[in-house]
């Protein structure tokens, strides 16, 4: 008997290892697939456009031979599919060319600019989960109540109204008017050479160099902008809370419960919204990713120097190798970040962990 025992364990053992094998493997030729698939896009994209990255470097009016011999040099007079193979090798080591625009490396420059777009992404998704999610069980409580109405306007506005209008609108009432917030930038010009950030997060910077009066000035920088992505956050994940709350409060343990005495308070915050906590884990995730890649213009309105802002001006000047490194920056952020949400969902969920 111990026998068969040991051949029956052995046996589940193994076929436990060759599903988490798969899995494994299935995971991997997914993310390098859209990997590939993003690079390749990104690539017959800078050919398509009729710019010549020759004659961005050296200029109109430069010489023919010298234009043929940048184009050598850059190796444009390849075939096609030989350029695309060294542009993913130079891709895969984070190279991306020198920018025209600022003559420096183009990873470089992604370094030096992308820590504003993930300090106001991060400030959005925040102010949008704080509030998204407490104004979703609301209206998922108080279904087809005047407060469930009053939640989804505002969730149809900030699906509805272009965020480029919103942020000229609050710009003019705010700043020229208010006077509430600060210039559009991300720090005043007095304090831009008495702080010395280090990580590149000047909120994180100034509070640990106990800089308070910078402190306070990005704050007042940051506030708008950081406010105007929370509410376009805030609209799509309090959508999704009450969607989510209106599953959770219709299933059989919350009826159960109830049955049982439990208060109203325990059963919507202490249970339901604990099963719904899952999915939307990985919405606040998505919500993230979008603030991330989506900042483009809100980064443009308020002169905000992030990835956003650098992709634009680079766009206008013809800095192709800009544009192109800091569009694979973002997708392969923006795949990464939908990685980890995936893991993460699949393991506070066992259900998902045998698909």
């Amino acid at each position: 008997m111990n026998t068969v025992g040991n051949q029956t364990e052995a046996r589940r053992s193994g076929a436990r290892a060759s599903a988490f094998a798969w899995s494994l493997t299935r995971f991997l030729v997914t993310v390098v697939t859209t990997y590939l698939g993003l690079l390749a896009v990104t690539f017959f994209i800078g050919r398509v456009i009729p710019i010549d990255p020759a004659l961005a470097i050296v200029g109109d009016r430069a010489p023919a031979h010298v234009v043929e011999r940048v184009r050598e040099q850059l190796g444009l007079n390849l075939p096609l599919y030989q350029q695309f193979v060294i542009y993913v090798r130079q891709a895969l080591t984070g190279d991306f060319g020198i920018s025209v625009l600022t003559t420096n490396p183009v990873m470089s420059d992604i370094k030096r600019v992308f820590p504003a777009t993930i300090e106001l992404a991060t400030i959005g998704t925040l102010i949008g989960a704080v509030f998204g999610i407490p104004l979703g069980v609301l209206a998922a409580v108080k279904r087809n109540s005047l407060i469930d109405q009053v939640v989804r306007v505002i969730g149809l506005i900030g699906y509805s109204v272009p965020i480029f209008w919103l942020g000229l609108l609050a710009l003019v009432l705010f700043y020229a008017k208010l006077r509430w917030v600060a210039f559009p930038g991300r720090v005043d010009v007095v304090f831009e050479y008495s702080f010395t950030p280090v990580t590149g997060f000047f909120l994180l910077d100034s509070a640990w160099q106990r800089q308070w009066d910078v402190f306070a000035d990005v704050f007042r920088h940051v506030i708008l902008p950081g406010s105007l992505l929370g509410y376009f956050s805030l609209a799509y994940i309090s959508r999704m809370t009450r969607s989510f709350m209106l599953n959770e409060l219709s299933q059989e343990y919350v009826v159960a419960a109830r049955a049982k005495g439990l208060s109203e308070t325990r059963i919507i915050w202490f249970h339901a919204l604990r099963n719904a906590a899952v999915p939307l884990i990985t919405v606040i995730a998505l919500s993230y990713a979008g603030l991330l890649e989506g900042s483009v213009l809100t980064e443009t309105i308020f002169a905000w120097p992030g990835l956003g802002l650098y992709i634009t001006n680079s766009l206008q000047n013809a800095d192709m190798n800009a544009v192109l490194g800091g569009t694979i920056v973002i997708g392969a952020v923006f795949i990464g970040i939908n990685i980890f949400s995936d893991l993460l969902y699949r393991s506070l969920d066992p259900r998902t962990r045998s698909r």
